[in-house]
């Protein structure tokens, strides 16, 4: 099977490294990768959201199948031009169509979708420039923290969490009508705060029948203690010690059944990942979010944990033949550390020298924001490489990981201390 991968973070690496275990594959393209996932195949100099780039590569190259790694070429309807263009019947996608994923692409549309299928999430109403003046009305009825989501794609950056009412009315003013996101925030959602921790779970569905994936609990915030700006995250661990047994079966019964029936209902044409973003609120489930693919960084301690052909089972879903059953996985704790960019998330600087790679012995080291320059790997990105590694314990995993990112260095980088301490 000719496999063509689309994204350039750690996620697709982690995908990229577990497609080369299996049988299946023939060849393995990743488009644009990034500097280490050339190990597993051929980096493609495309961009994922340019249809006509995908599919010369795709007739080139005879692709049996495209998996779609980030949510923008998904929103913006890439599988549906696929499936409508003539020369390209046959080859499978890995990924909802526009429409479904808009689950993810709009914050209200998603959470329309959960009141439909009395999904548990926070009390919430959604405005425009409009109706301004309804949404300071609305905050003057909710207590503090305030939550002001972004409707659209804003790369992670859409979501406001603000303690003072006079700057919550500011920044959704800013937003609405000043563009501060662009036009993910001509609509806004204000949401109630829920107290509680954090947790991410997956399914991956061929539309009817799906699979549940490991969990993990990732860490967004930039310093130790949860301090700090939100970040597109600074690691992740897995499995998590408080989502098993009767929470977990809350989750399953509560919001996994009813979100997988409510796509099968709607007849989405979903295949692939849904993304549940939770909150653990005093034992009960909540859901924050919705994303229609794997998280970044929950993929690098998930997807090393299932024991079983990931690219079978992503053909499975692709094809509509996925059979609803418990998947293999690996008792072991994965425990993931980011090494960042100094100053991310804000401004940052790029092309620095990363040295001490070659000296990691154990655990997965993943490429993130990485290119390779004269057979030189520098820095890319904000979120430079990931340290994954596994123990018998959360405490042995966190050892390992912090080892492997003390081998590494490159100019002004930086990394939490703590992923994982408030697990222990």
């Amino acid at each position: 099977m000719n496999v063509l991968l689309l994204g350039s973070g750690g996620r697709e690496f982690t995908f990229a490294w577990k497609f080369k275990q299996s049988p299946l594959l023939t060849n393995l393209y990743i488009a644009p990768g990034n500097g280490g996932t050339d190990q597993f195949g051929e980096n493609l100099a495309i961009n994922p959201e340019d249809f006509l780039e995908v599919k010369t590569a795709i007739l080139r190259l005879k692709i049996n199948l495209v998996v779609v790694g980030p949510e923008a070429p998904l929103v913006g309807g890439l599988k549906d031009q696929i499936k409508a263009d003539q020369e390209l019947q046959g080859v499978l996608v890995l990924g909802p169509d526009k429409f479904a994923a808009a689950l993810e692409g709009s914050k209200d549309f998603a959470k329309q979708f959960m009141v439909k299928y009395g999904i548990p999430t926070s009390a919430y109403k959604t405005f425009t420039a409009e109706t301004l003046e309804q949404g300071y009305q609305f905050l003057d009825a909710l207590s503090a923290p305030y939550v002001l989501k972004a409707d659209g794609l804003a790369g992670g950056k859409g979501v406001l969490i603000i303690q003072d009412l006079t700057e919550a009315k500011q920044e959704l003013k800013s937003m609405l009508t000043e563009s501060k996101f662009g036009k993910a925030s001509q609509t806004v959602v204000i949401e109630e705060f829920l107290e509680g921790v954090e947790l991410s779970i997956f399914t991956l569905t061929d539309g009817k029948n799906y699979v549940v994936l490991p969990e993990a609990k990732d860490y967004k915030r930039i310093h130790d203690g949860d301090k700090g700006l939100n970040t597109g995250g600074m690691g992740a661990v897995s499995p998590v010690p408080f989502a098993q047994g009767e929470f977990l079966e809350k989750v399953n019964e509560k919001i996994i059944k009813p979100t997988m029936a409510g796509i099968a209902a709607e007849g989405y044409d979903y295949s692939g990942f849904v993304f549940f973003g939770l909150i653990n609120k005093g034992g009960e489930p909540f859901v924050i979010e919705y994303n229609v693919r794997m998280g970044d960084p929950e993929t690098e301690v998930v997807l090393p944990r299932i024991d079983e052909d990931l690219l079978k089972l992503c053909a499975d879903a692709a094809s509509g033949k996925l059979e609803s059953r418990l998947l293999n996985l690996l008792s072991q704790t994965a425990l993931t550390v980011m090494l960042v960019s100094g100053g991310y998330p804000e401004a940052f600087e790029k092309g620095k020298e990363i040295s001490g790679l070659e000296k990691i012995k154990d655990g997965l080291l993943i490429h993130a924001g990485t290119k390779q320059e004269n057979k030189q790997v520098r820095t890319s990105g904000g979120r430079v490489i990931t340290c994954t590694a596994f123990g018998n314990s959360i405490e042995g995993a966190q050892k390992k990981a912090y080892q492997m990112a003390s081998l590494v260095s490159f100019e002004k980088m930086f990394y939490r201390k703590d992923i994982g301490n408030d697990l222990l």
